[in-house]
Formats: C-alpha cells, sequence, structure tokens
C-alpha cells in the first residue's frame, strides 16, 4: 500500500512538472513535452528486457518456477512500454519530421524489438505448459535483449535522423536540456520506473495465484 501511495505521488508530481513547470521548447513548441513520456518509456521498456534477461538466465540454471514467472511478467509489462514507444514517436515525429515513420535505423530496431517480445508471448501462449515452454521462452528472452544495446547505440553507430542522446551523452550528460526539463525528465522516469515495479508487482502476485488455482484443480481431478 505505501508502495502505491508513493507512486500515486511521484506520478502526479511529475505530471505537474510536465505540464505547469517545464518551459516550452523553443523550437518544437509544445508538442516536445511528448518527450517526458517517450523517453521514460523506452527507458522502462529496455529495463524490463533487461528483466527478462537476467530471470531467463536464472531459470535455465536454477530450473525454478519463481525465475519463469519473473521472466514472463517482464515481458508482458516491456510490451506495453514498448507499445507506447512506438505511439509516442511517431506522434512526436509528425510535427517535427514531417512524417508519422520512416525506416530509420533506430525505429526500425526498436519495431523488431516489439516484434521479438510479441513472438515471445505468443510462444509462451501457443506451446504446452511444462519446462519445455519455459526453456524455449527462456531461450528467445535471452537472444532477444541483444537487440536493446543495439537499439540504444544505433544512432552513434549508423547515420541516423532520430536525434543522438542528449541526457545520456558520453560527452556531457544532461547538457542537452535546460535544467527544469533534466529535473522534470528523471521525475518522469522515476514515475515511470515506479509504474513498471508496481505493474510488475501485480502481474507476478496474478501468475502466481493462476499457480495455485492450477494446483487446487489437479488435487480435485486426482481425488475425485
Amino acid at each position: 500500500m505505501i508502495f502505491k501511495w508513493l507512486t500515486f505521488i511521484v506520478v502526479n508530481a511529475a505530471l505537474i512538472f510536465i505540464f505547469m513547470i517545464a518551459p516550452i521548447e523553443r523550437q518544437e513548441g509544445i508538442v516536445q513535452k511528448i518527450m517526458y513520456f517517450h523517453i521514460p518509456s523506452a527507458w522502462v521498456a529496455f529495463f524490463a528486457f533487461f528483466v527478462v534477461f537476467v530471470a531467463s538466465i536464472l531459470y535455465l540454471w536454477k530450473k525454478e518456477r519463481e525465475w519463469d514467472i519473473i521472466a514472463h511478467s517482464a515481458a508482458e509489462v516491456g510490451i506495453i512500454f514498448c507499445s507506447l514507444v512506438l505511439i509516442t514517436g511517431p506522434i512526436w515525429a509528425k510535427p517535427i519530421w514531417g512524417v508519422w515513420w520512416t525506416w530509420d535505423a533506430r525505429l526500425t530496431l526498436t519495431l523488431v524489438l516489439w516484434l521479438i517480445y510479441v513472438a515471445y508471448l505468443m510462444l509462451r501462449f501457443h506451446a504446452s505448459e511444462g519446462s519445455q515452454r519455459a526453456r524455449f521462452a527462456a531461450v528467445l528472452g535471452i537472444v532477444g535483449f541483444l537487440d536493446v544495446p543495439i537499439v540504444h547505440f544505433s544512432v552513434l553507430w549508423w547515420r541516423t535522423i532520430h536525434p543522438k542522446p542528449k541526457v545520456l551523452s558520453m560527452e556531457s550528460p544532461g547538457s542537452g536540456l535546460e535544467s527544469v526539463m533534466l529535473i522534470t525528465l528523471i521525475m518522469s522516469l522515476i514515475a515511470f520506473t515506479l509504474i513498471f515495479f508496481l505493474l510488475l508487482g501485480q502481474r507476478i502476485s496474478l501468475e502466481k495465484m493462476r499457480d495455485e488455482l492450477n494446483e487446487i484443480k489437479r488435487r480435485t481431478f486426482h481425488s475425485s
């Protein structure tokens, strides 16, 4: 309950900063405020898929259902935020680039990342339950994460119209934003991260309850 209230407070504080305190960017105008949703969504999606990566490795190593549940849950939440990236990106791009979508390296690779984890969830949905499904999913979860660093560094490795990182710049972190904008973005990042952990916890609890229900059904079937 405390964590839920903390998330509620931080999210509302971030919204106040985004719409009432952060200045309107001189060149891009009001549409620039999409940044406070687009970048945090990307960060959370990458972090969620990293959780899938780590949990999948631990499942293959320890063969414990707990890690399979975490990987599955993180993948579902990650897909939500990756979808937000693909939605907010074109909304931001249209008034700035003049097009909704272009087959830019980062955009294309982000779409590929989304498709990989959609395939991950489809595998889990269609394959028969059991350790074999969990192993196949774990392998895909590990291999799929390899696209995340490629997405991140694509704007540095190839010629692209997508802007280079301003906040995580190796030369001068945060130098591309005014101080108020940077504070607002950091608050948004914290808010989105808290939302991720809240959703992840709820999804893990749901999966555990499903396991308990299946166990009750199994015992009832064998006892009848």
